[in-house]
């Protein structure tokens, strides 16, 4: 599972979350909306806080242990006013989470929902399920596509324009033994 960020050439590809502390990081949906507000551009702990409607102390307080997990860095410092101000940015291209394993929380669809959720009734919104019986190859080949079309559209993302999600699962369900196997 990847989150994708800003394309930035000094940046390695992927952050890969291993230990507990960065899982911990990434699973709290502020967090997360921290990293979107970072994902195109560097901003400061005010900028994110008034991106994300957040006081600035709470703001503070969640860049401190996003940076402590290594998942955002300081790119740029300035002075204003005789104050350090600190610009964070996202410490890769994209974050990479592990799988959450059999039974437990798919936290980037979580955020996902959540955010979805929050989101302007009256906006403009394209969601859709699809129930399909697919072949292995065309399982896979159809997880590629929608990749790379993340992808495509992704490097076509402009900072100065509004942000946009795209969320996309492709899986296969529980089968109907399986579901009340575990409902007995």
């Amino acid at each position: 599972m990847t989150i994708g960020v800003m394309a930035t050439d000094d940046l390695p590809e992927a952050f890969h979350v291993t230990t507990d502390e960065q899982l911990r990081a990434v699973s709290n949906l502020t967090r997360h909306r921290i990293m979107a507000v970072l994902r195109f551009e560097p901003a400061t702990i005010t900028q994110i806080a008034e991106r994300i409607g957040l006081a600035k102390g709470s703001s503070s307080y969640h860049v401190r242990l996003l940076e402590r997990a290594g998942l955002v860095k300081v790119v740029r410092t300035r002075k204003v006013r005789g104050v350090t101000e600190r610009y964070y940015a996202m410490a890769a291209r994209s974050i990479v989470l592990p799988d959450p394993g059999e039974g437990g929380p798919d936290v980037l669809m979580r955020h996902a929902v959540a955010d979805l959720e929050a989101s302007p009734a009256d906006g403009e919104r394209h969601v859709g399920m699809a129930h399909l019986r697919l072949t292995d190859e065309q399982f896979a080949e159809l997880g590629a596509r929608l990749q790379a079309l993340a992808k495509e559209y992704r490097e076509l993302s402009d900072p100065s324009l509004p942000d946009t999600s795209l969320v996309f699962a492709l899986f296969h369900p529980a089968s109907s033994k399986q579901t009340e196997g575990d409902a007995k």
